[in-house]
């Protein structure tokens, strides 16, 4: 997988955002659950992580874990370590764990765009809502790339800014306030960003589900190299 796209920020600019997000983070990480649950029932969120989670296998890395309101969609057996940026993120995480009766996940304080493991460490690597927030969405997908096995797969569950012309107009208009209050960015367009051997996608009006191999070849351009645009779009 190699991202591509104009990157955001960089060098102190991007950790002086990043450092934002994480405060945010630990601001409402009390409260995260409670906000992010009516997107959750009401979005078809949960069925579609559970639908992209069922493809993880061997040694899992999820980035951004937050409270772990994933833990209990992965299958039976796995060797399973998630990451994210907020202390009090990963506080509930654990808690949950022990509650699920999951005591081998290691949790990590750890930033997307600076992970702490050698190259090709995981099978899998589980994303999901997370590029939206992160300071430097291009460095995070590169990362990803970096730390997953060459047969590994790469599993991204993100919202994306509207197509509609209506729709991204409000987008835009609304992402300050958005971002300001929970650091997620809601006209962002990361499965733009990802040029790999997509494996498959699935659409919504907001909504990809990508599953991606990689690494794939560092010649490759958007024109050679398989890209979520070129399959076939489903809801």
């Amino acid at each position: 997988m190699i991202a591509t796209g104009p990157t955001p920020c960089v060098g102190a600019e991007r950790d002086r955002e990043q450092a934002g997000t994480t405060r945010r983070y630990d601001r409402n990480a009390f409260l995260y659950d409670l906000y992010d649950q009516p997107m959750d029932l009401l979005g078809g969120v949960r069925r579609r992580r559970r639908r992209m989670l069922a493809h993880a296998g061997g040694r899992v890395l999820e980035v951004g874990v937050v409270t772990g309101r994933n833990l209990d969609l992965y299958p039976a057996g796995l060797d399973l370590t998630g990451i994210d940026v907020s202390e009090r993120m990963l506080a509930r995480a654990r808690r949950r764990a022990r509650r699920l009766e999951m005591p081998t996940i290691v949790f990590d304080q750890a930033d997307i765009g600076r992970l702490p493991y050698p190259d090709a460490t995981f099978d899998t690597i589980v994303a999901t809502c997370v590029f939206c927030s992160a300071a430097d969405p291009i460095a995070g997908l590169a990362e990803l790339a970096r730390v997953v096995r060459g047969d590994g797969e790469v599993l991204l569950v993100e919202h994306v800014r509207p197509r509609s012309r209506p729709l991204g107009w409000l987008a835009d208009r609304l992402n300050p306030v958005i971002v300001g209050l929970i650091s997620a960015n809601i006209n962002r367009c990361p499965e733009d960003n990802v040029i790999a051997d997509v494996l498959d996608v699935r659409r919504g009006v907001v909504w990809r589900e990508i599953r991606a191999r990689s690494p794939v070849s560092a010649t490759a351009t958007e024109e050679s190299a398989p890209t979520p645009q070129n399959k076939e779009a489903r809801t």
